[in-house]
């Protein structure tokens, strides 16, 4: 996922996306506890993925005001 598409969205767009990046990395988790994951690497993925949306989110509340 790329900044500059985060940074079109809107504040709302982007609180879910990251709640729904933090429900796949609790799947991702509870799937590398229980041995089925296929990739380990996408749970590092996910949590930069959620990082870069959190700073987004961040800059534009700093924006806004």
């Amino acid at each position: 996922m790329k900044v500059s598409e985060l940074r079109e969205s809107t504040i709302g767009e982007l609180s879910v996306k990251e709640h729904d990046m933090r429900k796949e990395l609790f799947n991702l988790r509870f799937q590398q506890a229980t041995g089925e994951i296929e990739n380990p690497m996408r749970i590092r993925a996910i949590r930069k993925d959620i990082a870069r949306v959190l700073t987004v989110i961040t800059e534009k509340k700093k924006k806004s005001k």
